[in-house]
């Protein structure tokens, strides 16, 4: 489990980045989920 952060406003950096994903969508050239560390890796 991963540790919450303050800096973050109390969400994970996966959270953090999935949020800013879906609400500016103009700052990332590619999908950051496909780049996210998952099972097989």
């Amino acid at each position: 489990f991963a540790k919450r952060l303050k800096t973050l406003k109390g969400l994970t950096p996966y959270e953090y980045i999935c949020k800013l994903w879906t609400e500016q969508t103009e700052r990332f050239t590619l999908d950051p989920i496909h780049h996210m560390p998952g099972l097989n890796t």
